[in-house]
Formats: C-alpha cells, sequence, structure tokens
C-alpha cells in the first residue's frame, strides 16, 4: 500500500515544483526588468534637457538625452506631471525590483501601487513648496502638474499659492503621510511573511501523512526537473515545426516550376509585341498610314522574329492543349498592313529619359507634427487655426494614363501630329503634371513659333482633347504644348499650408495659389506684389482664389502682423470671416460704409508715412526693425527738430521729441465685387482705391480686388496700370 499509494503524491510534488521554480524565475525576471527601468528614468531624468522633441514640445532639433527619443519622451512626462519628485518616485522600483529578484515577493500589488502613486503625489507637492529658481524652464512649480494640483487644495483655502513659511508648513504636515505611503507603497511594512524567502509548500493528503516529502528537499534537484521537462518540450516543438515546413516547400515545388517558365515567356513575348501593337493601330481620322519609326515597321512586318527559339517549345505546348485556356475570350485579328512607305524617322534608344517623373508631394513641415502632439499646458497667447478645419488630402492613385509608357506614347503621337501638319521637331521633355502635362517641342531650324502657336485647335482635334494651349519656353529653345490630362487631381489647401515650404518661405505675405504644371506649390508674396486684381466670369473661380488667399494670411500670420479689412457687397462671400480677430472692422456690406472704410485706409497709410518720416526709413519693414531694436535695448526713439531761433544770438534752436511707436502690423484691403462699388459710388471708390493702388506698398498697405468684368468703366487705366 505505501509504495502504491507515493506514485500520485511523488508526481503531484513534482507539478508543484515545477510551477514554484517556473514561478521564482519569472520573478527573478521581472525583478531585472525593474531594475532596468529604475537605471533607464535615472539616466533619461539626469539628462533632461527641455528642448529635445517629445510629446509636449515639437521641434526639429537633435535629441541630447542619454537615452534616445524615448528617454527624451518619458523625461519629459515625467518632469512636467511630478517635476523633480519624478526621481523619488522611482525608489520603489528599485525596491520592488529587490524583493522580486531575492524570491521575496510583493504582495497586494493593487493597494501597493495606490500608496506608490499617493507618494509620488504628496512628493511632488512638497517639491513643490519651494520656489523655482528663475532658470526653472518649465511654466509649472518644482512639483510639476500634480505638485500645482495638490497645492491648489490649501490654495483655496489661503487665497493663493502656498510660499513662505505656509509653504513649509504645509511640506511639514504632508512629510508624515508621504513616508508611511512610500514605506506601504514599496512592500516595506505589513508584509504577511516578513521578508523571508516566499516557499511554495505542497498540498499535503490527510489520509497520508507519513507519505509527505520533507520540505527541506533538495531545490537543486527540483531545478534539474523543471529544467528537462522545459528543454524537452522545445525540443519537440522545434522537431514539429522543421517537418511542417520542409512539407509545405516541397509541396510547393511541385507546381510552382512550370508555372514560372511560361509566365516569363509569356512576358517577354510580350514586351517585344507591345510597341508594334501600339504602331500598328496609329491611323489618322482621314485613313492614311501615321509615319512609323524603323524599328515599328521591321517588326510589324516580321512579327515572328519577336520570339526566342527557347521559348518555342512552351508556347506550342501551351497551344496543343486548347482546354486550358478556355476561358479567355478570343481577341478580334488586326488586319495586317504593309510597311509605309513615307519617309520614317529614326527610333530614339534613349526616348524614356525625356520623360520626367512628377513632382512628389510637399514634404509637410514641424507644424503637422506641432499640431499633432497636443500640449499638455493651456495658453492665453493667440494660437494659429488648426489644420483640422481644412479638408485632408486623399491618397489618389496616380492616374494609369501619366505612366512613362503611356506619356512616350503620347510623345510619339504627338510627334506624328506635328509632322502631318509640316512641323518637323523633337519631344524633348515631358513633365506631367496634377492637371495638364507639358511636352516641350524643339522645332527644327527654319520652323516659326507663330505657326506652331496657331495650330493649337488642330493639334486639340488631332490629339481628342478638350484644349491645347501652346507657348514658347523663355529663355530655351523649345516651344510648349500643354495638354490636359484625362483625369484631373484636385490640389488642397492643407497640403500647401502644411508644407516646409510654406512654412520656410521668407515671404511676408505669403499666399498658396496651387501646384504649377509640374506639381510644385506655387507661393507668392503680396508684399512684392504689391496688389492682386482677380478677374474672371461666374463660376471661374474668384471666389476660390479669394478664400485661397484669406486663409493663406490667416495661417501664417497673428492679428498683430496682419489686419483685414474686407468688403463684400454681395454679403455673401466673406461673411463666414465676420469675428475673426485679424479684422479692423467687421465685414462691409453696405457701398456708402465701403467709401468710408476706404477713405480711413488712406488717411492710415498718410499717417504711416509721416511716422516712417520721423523715424527716417522708406519703408515698413524698416520702421518695424527700428522700432523693435529700441524695444530691446530699452530705449526711447527720438529726434532733434529745429523750433526757432535766438532773437538775441540768431542761433537756431533745437529741441528734441521722444516718439512713442509701436510695430505697424500689414492691412490687407479685400475687394469682392468692385463693379457693384463702382456703380453706387465711383468718384469716391475709384479716387480711394487708385491713391492706394498709387502710394500704399511702401506702408504696408495692400489691396486685393475681384471683379466680374475688368472694362475701363470699372478699372480705370491709372488703377489699371498699378494691378500686376
Amino acid at each position: 500500500m505505501r509504495s502504491g499509494a507515493s506514485a500520485p503524491l511523488a508526481l503531484a510534488d513534482t507539478g508543484h515544483g515545477i510551477q514554484a521554480f517556473a514561478r521564482r524565475q519569472v520573478g527573478r525576471l521581472v525583478g531585472v526588468g525593474l531594475f532596468a527601468l529604475a537605471a533607464f528614468g535615472v539616466a533619461s531624468l539626469a539628462t533632461w534637457n527641455v528642448a529635445d522633441p517629445s510629446f509636449s514640445h515639437a521641434t526639429n532639433n537633435t535629441v541630447t538625452n542619454a537615452m534616445g527619443y524615448a528617454g527624451a519622451v518619458f523625461s519629459d512626462l515625467a518632469m512636467q506631471f511630478f517635476g523633480l519628485a519624478a526621481v523619488a518616485a522611482l525608489v520603489p522600483t528599485v525596491i520592488w525590483g529587490f524583493l522580486l529578484f531575492s524570491a521575496r515577493g510583493v504582495d497586494r500589488l493593487p493597494k501597493r501601487g495606490l500608496s506608490w502613486f499617493g507618494f509620488a503625489l504628496l512628493a511632488a507637492a512638497m517639491v513643490g513648496c519651494v520656489v523655482p529658481p528663475k532658470t526653472w524652464p518649465l511654466p509649472t512649480g518644482l512639483g510639476g502638474v500634480f505638485g500645482d494640483m495638490v497645492l491648489k487644495i490649501p490654495g483655496v483655502v489661503i487665497g493663493g499659492y502656498p510660499t513662505g513659511l505656509i509653504a513649509s508648513i504645509i511640506a511639514i504636515l504632508l512629510a508624515a503621510p508621504a513616508l508611511w505611503l512610500f514605506a506601504h507603497g514599496s512592500a516595506l511594512i505589513g508584509r504577511k511573511n516578513g521578508f523571508a524567502v516566499m516557499e511554495d509548500e505542497p498540498a499535503a493528503d490527510p489520509r497520508e501523512d507519513d507519505l509527505l516529502f520533507d520540505n527541506d528537499e533538495d531545490e537543486g534537484d527540483e531545478g534539474i526537473l523543471a529544467l528537462g521537462a522545459i528543454t524537452h518540450w522545445w525540443l519537440s516543438l522545434r522537431a514539429w515545426m522543421h517537418r511542417r515546413a520542409l512539407r509545405r516547400r516541397q509541396e510547393r515545388d511541385e507546381y510552382e516550376p512550370e508555372m514560372e517558365q511560361r509566365s516569363t515567356a509569356w512576358r517577354r513575348a510580350a514586351e517585344r509585341v507591345e510597341s508594334a501593337e501600339f504602331a500598328e493601330q496609329r491611323m489618322s481620322q482621314d485613313g492614311r498610314a501615321r509615319v512609323e519609326p524603323e524599328f515599328f515597321a521591321a517588326m510589324v512586318n516580321d512579327r515572328s522574329a519577336s520570339l526566342d527559339p527557347d521559348d518555342a517549345d512552351i508556347f506550342d505546348d501551351r497551344f496543343d492543349n486548347p482546354g486550358e485556356d478556355a476561358d479567355f475570350d478570343d481577341e478580334p485579328v488586326v488586319q495586317r498592313r504593309g510597311a509605309p512607305t513615307a519617309k520614317v524617322q529614326p527610333f530614339r534608344s534613349d526616348a524614356a529619359t525625356r520623360v520626367e517623373a512628377p513632382a512628389a508631394r510637399p514634404v509637410p513641415g514641424a507644424r503637422v507634427q506641432r499640431e499633432a502632439q497636443t500640449s499638455l499646458i493651456g495658453s492665453e497667447k493667440f494660437e494659429m487655426p488648426s489644420l483640422h478645419f481644412l479638408s485632408e488630402p486623399k491618397n489618389v492613385v496616380r492616374d494609369a494614363s501619366l505612366s512613362k509608357d503611356a506619356l512616350e506614347q503620347n510623345a510619339r503621337l504627338l510627334e506624328g501630329v506635328l509632322e502631318d501638319f509640316g512641323v518637323k521637331g523633337e519631344i524633348i521633355a515631358v513633365r506631367p503634371g496634377p492637371v495638364v502635362t507639358l511636352y516641350e517641342l524643339e522645332p527644327a531650324p527654319g520652323i516659326k513659333s507663330s505657326r506652331v502657336i496657331g495650330l493649337s485647335d488642330d493639334i486639340a482635334r488631332s490629339m481628342s482633347a478638350i484644349a491645347c494651349r501652346v507657348a514658347v519656353v523663355p529663355g530655351r529653345n523649345a516651344i510648349g504644348i500643354e495638354l490636359p490630362n484625362a483625369k484631373r487631381e484636385t490640389v488642397y489647401l492643407r497640403e500647401i499650408l502644411a508644407s516646409r515650404d510654406f512654412e520656410t518661405t521668407k515671404a511676408k505675405l505669403a499666399l498658396a495659389l496651387g501646384k504649377t504644371i509640374n506639381g510644385e506649390a506655387v507661393i507668392v508674396d503680396i508684399a512684392k506684389m504689391p496688389h492682386v486684381l482677380v478677374a474672371g466670369t461666374t463660376g471661374s473661380g474668384k471666389s476660390v482664389a479669394i478664400n485661397t488667399m484669406i486663409l493663406s494670411l490667416l495661417y501664417r500670420l497673428k492679428p498683430e502682423e496682419c489686419r483685414l479689412i474686407m468688403i463684400d457687397p454681395k454679403m455673401l462671400e466673406l461673411s463666414v470671416y465676420d469675428g475673426i480677430p485679424h479684422l479692423l472692422t467687421p465685414v462691409v456690406t453696405d457701398p456708402k460704409k465701403a467709401v468710408v472704410a476706404l477713405k480711413w485706409t488712406v488717411r492710415e497709410m498718410e499717417d504711416r508715412y509721416r511716422k516712417m518720416s520721423k523715424v527716417g526709413v522708406r519703408n515698413i519693414d524698416g520702421f518695424n526693425a527700428r522700432v523693435s531694436q529700441a524695444d530691446k535695448k530699452g530705449e526711447k526713439i527720438s529726434r532733434t527738430v529745429q523750433t526757432g531761433f535766438d532773437r538775441q544770438t540768431g542761433e537756431a534752436i533745437y529741441e528734441t521729441e521722444n516718439l512713442d511707436l509701436e510695430p505697424m502690423p500689414y492691412i490687407v484691403v479685400i475687394i469682392d465685387e468692385m463693379a457693384d462699388l463702382m456703380m453706387v459710388a465711383g468718384k469716391d471708390i475709384e479716387g480711394a482705391v487708385q491713391r492706394l493702388a498709387q502710394m500704399a506698398r511702401a506702408a504696408g498697405i495692400h489691396v486685393i480686388m475681384a471683379t466680374q468684368r475688368p472694362s475701363v468703366d470699372v478699372i480705370t487705366g491709372t488703377i489699371k496700370a498699378n494691378f500686376p
């Protein structure tokens, strides 16, 4: 009986020993991990730099933290929330690691975790009682956000943030509970078994008390037995995975070679025949054969020469079994034609090099990353509008007609069309864009540019395009031919405003107008233009252009840098901007009030000229630089003025005049419909706009004007002469 009953008890105790051994090893690993976490935290906090990039500080600076970007993020969050108390909060981590590594364990983890967090809060409050030095870089106290939150509780009673003696008393009162929470959270008190090594005893059977193994059994035997079982399971798993992978590889190799061989042969044949089929189908509308290069003509006449002898057997085997391809539809047989008798052009071996790749999307600037990392600290200063208000660019798949092969075929087709009309030349470059594609033609000697420009309608008809625009490329021996793409690509304003080019541009009043033919962002400076006239019929995009210009200014400049005056007689387009801080006046919809607003702008221009004359500068940039320089130095701008002559001596009398000046913002006047204003108050509007157009540039005042009919009675000659 004794020998029969001891077998199951021995197995049960062996399993219990394996579990105890595994539990101790996992505890040691967790302890080592806590040691590593504490070392990582200490190293990160020791090398903390407020200028490092993190969740609350978006910058392109190089990370100086010893633990890299992860250390910069950890130290920034720790200093933001706990301040200098973050170092004390890492001490329980080391104690937990020691207890777990020495197999003493940590019991009641949820309660001790709460005590740990409570100790960190009280420690942050105690550190926050110390007055931070002037070099402290954070807007919070030395205890971080949590320390300030705890200290706001007594601040409600005393009526302010505790300082001095009151802060010292609060720190002393918080010391006792902080020490108890530290001891309890670190598992130094309240332990069931004290600091003895935790051992799991096997469950005893009361019927066989005399058959139980001794509790002091050799621990080395348990470890060897557990290690052997784990090793056996691991080797068995590896052998099973190896057999399964080998079986799958054998099954895949049985049918892949044949399919790969056939697909390779078909691919080689298709590449040789593709150009020939395209050349064969190019016919003009009147039935004449289009002139083809010699390479394509020879390929059409001798189609059998396009197949390698090595691939013939594969094709024969494929067509001997028609049942394999029964699901393919039969294609109509193209009628063969003879080689063209006209003079042909030599084939361009480097034809593909003339097709340029489409321009890459604008590189996002630091603003995208800065807005994605929302700051945890509120600010009372003016904040720029977020890019989330604008539609996000969609990941549109590029049109297949803009591939290099398709563009190369269009270039050869365009050369054939031009030759049909007697224009000899060569397409030297193809530049695809989001809306149109530019083909640069280098005409042969003796070809007039005016002759090619006059063929724009005929080129559009022959190329089956909606329209065609032909113009000489400035500074080059080339003629640009613009053809619209089959599928237009939408240009999103958010993509341009979020680009690095828009952030780093040196333009004072940057306007994002769209993209060029090559797909590059178009950013202009209205301060250099200096005024803008937008003309076009209804539906031509005037309002879109006006709104684009307004948003470009709002997303780049603060109210103290740029102010706006909006005049909207139609009462529809600009009313959505009513109430923004950039406006000098509410949106003007009454033409009579528009006259008053324009006359005020003229008086402001004259006043600015007087101020700049007193300072001795020529434009608004020099004026603002002079005032800012004086503010930094703590100086006051003054000038010496002659006030008269001394009656006795006849000498001139000079007095010093102190000038109380402030930086002047740019002013942009936006008029949505000029024709409506001219109908109501033509003379007053014309005089004010004329003076602004002539003199307002140096004073930092610019006009953006839109109209449906830029006729002489609306845009007079004097006004038009000052608008680009």
